[in-house]
């Protein structure tokens, strides 16, 4: 059974939050549809890029992280990384936008997964152009 994904973000490392939104803001066309912190991070979602930003140190355990993927049910990624072999490197946790958790999967792709919580969900959702 497939696993529904709502969204797929490239994740972009960057040192600083503020300096780097604006060149997403103009490639994309679209202002951040959201913006929180984590941890010792800043994150902001822009078109489909996730921007995370931190010094070298509080970057450096999530700069392995290929992708950030919003799924409908984290449930059902668990069933498929067990299914599969794969290895849950971190969570699952509960996150500003919902819950998440990073997977290792065969192969050695390593991607976050996250089940949006009701607001994030509908900041997911672009505005009618």
């Amino acid at each position: 059974m497939p696993v529904p994904v709502l969204a797929v973000l490239a994740r972009v490392y960057v040192d600083d939050l503020d300096a780097a939104l604006p060149t997403f803001v103009e490639l994309t066309g679209e202002q951040p549809r959201l913006r929180f912190t984590y941890r010792d991070l800043d994150l902001a979602s822009v078109g489909g890029y996730l921007l995370l930003a931190g010094s070298d140190e509080a970057l450096a355990p999530y700069r392995g992280t290929h992708a950030t993927t919003v799924v409908e049910s984290l449930d059902e990624v668990l069933r498929l990384t067990a299914e599969h072999g794969g290895k849950i490197v971190d969570g699952p946790n509960e996150v500003p936008t919902g819950r998440n958790m990073t997977v290792r999967h065969p192969g050695g792709a390593t991607i976050e997964y996250v089940q949006f919580h009701a607001a994030a969900r509908s900041a997911l959702h672009r505005p009618e152009q």
